[in-house]
């Protein structure tokens, strides 16, 4: 049988003539454009897997004469170095793909939000840039991208915590609803989308939707861009189709020895051996924004888990108490239960308390850090155990 999930597909970095694409696109009325989105079944490349189709339909019918399209390049997943990789090498497909956003929901003004640590692509990308103005005002086309740099917060990656950055205002969530396509950056209706969600549209446009969905699965369709770290002979950046189990990627990316998977990252879940076979990595099974770490027997589950909530201790805007204080308190939870000051069964009390700050946290940061600690508990108990 064929192994349909290890295809490696090269859709994102294929070489394409961006004004060809771009001048199809321009061509396309603004309902068309949406209905090959919506046609494709591409949904947000960032993690969240929100449908980019409804997300472009409901910022185009705001009636705000101002709007924008911002590019969430601030890659701060631990794990997650594919969208600087895409940057660097194809950015004109990013650009094209916000000029395309741009068309469709009715914005003059893109922004590139991108991670500070990024800053040194930033004069080659200003290079890449001015030639993209070039050519689409060539095309005869009325649109501007510039660049906002972060300054190495985690909680910026949220949404609404990048607007406020990018407005210069502490990057901390904001309340919702209103959500972004109503008012998001400087207020003003806005589709947020992440570096290879963008560059993906532009294929789409390029190719057409029925080429699309021929890759993937009825819930997860397309290509996926995945960072692939630890203990693997094959580190890098591979693009794959969804919908394979974690055991087909093992197959190809695992030393013979692999134990666990942390698919998503930190905020992600960790897949022990026994689940690799029936565990699936789309949106029917584990989504991931791109972040594929595979630890072998050598590696502490304890250390891994100690690590994932020391960062998250720190990275912590400290906004919601939920997130603030379960943090440190599943920290400092785990420590006493390694050092033997607390019983075994204390892990049940923590899981409840990761639990509880899913559904009570402000933004995804407290919603997700339950993630990684369930299913490195649940899975690994006998590593933290004293």
């Amino acid at each position: 049988m064929e192994n349909k999930g290890l295809n490696k597909v090269g859709l994102i970095f294929e070489k394409i003539e961006p004004k060809e694409a771009l001048t199809k696109a321009f061509k396309m009325s603004r309902d068309q454009i949406i209905q090959q989105i919506l046609d494709s079944g591409l949904k947000g490349r960032g993690g969240a897997g929100f449908p980019t189709g409804l997300k472009w339909k409901y910022t185009a019918a705001e009636k705000e004469p101002e709007k924008y399209i911002v590019c969430n390049a601030d890659e701060g997943e631990p794990g997650t170095f594919k969208d600087r990789e895409i940057l660097d090498r194809v950015s004109y497909k990013v650009y094209g793909g916000m000029a395309i956003a741009g068309k469709t929901i009715g914005a003059k003004k893109g922004i590139v939000y991108l991670r500070g640590e990024y800053k040194f692509l930033l004069p080659k990308l200003m290079i890449e840039l001015e030639a993209f103005h070039k050519m689409i005002d060539e095309i005869g086309y009325d649109f501007r991208i510039s660049y906002r740099l972060g300054s190495g917060a985690y909680i910026c990656g949220e949404e609404s915590a990048l607007f406020e950055s990018i407005q210069g205002d502490r990057g901390e969530p904001r309340n919702k609803p209103p959500y972004p396509t109503t008012s998001g950056v400087f207020y003003k209706p806005t589709s947020i989308n992440n570096v290879e969600t963008l560059v993906t549209v532009m294929m789409i446009i390029m190719n057409g939707a029925e080429s699309y969905v021929q890759l993937g699965t009825k819930d997860s369709r397309g290509s996926k861009v995945f960072s692939i770290s630890g203990d693997t002979p094959m580190p890098g950046i591979f693009e794959l189709e969804l919908g394979m189990t974690v055991q087909e990627f093992v197959n190809e990316f695992g030393d013979g020895d692999t134990k666990a998977v942390q698919v998503g990252g930190a905020s992600g879940f960790c897949v022990p051996r026994k689940k690799f076979p029936t565990t699936i990595i789309g949106f029917e099974g584990v989504p991931t924004g791109g972040s594929m770490k595979l630890f072998n027997s050598s590696r502490s589950m304890y250390n891994v888990l100690h690590n994932y909530l020391d960062f998250f201790a720190e990275e912590s805007c400290g906004q919601c108490t939920p997130c603030r204080v379960g943090c440190q308190q599943l920290l400092k939870g785990v420590e006493k239960v390694k050092k033997g000051e607390a019983k075994s069964t204390y892990l049940n009390e923590l899981v409840k308390l990761a639990d509880t700050m899913k559904v009570a946290s402000k933004c995804g940061l407290g919603q997700s850090v339950g993630n990684a600690f369930r299913t490195i508990v649940e899975n690994f108990k006998e590593e933290i155990i004293y």
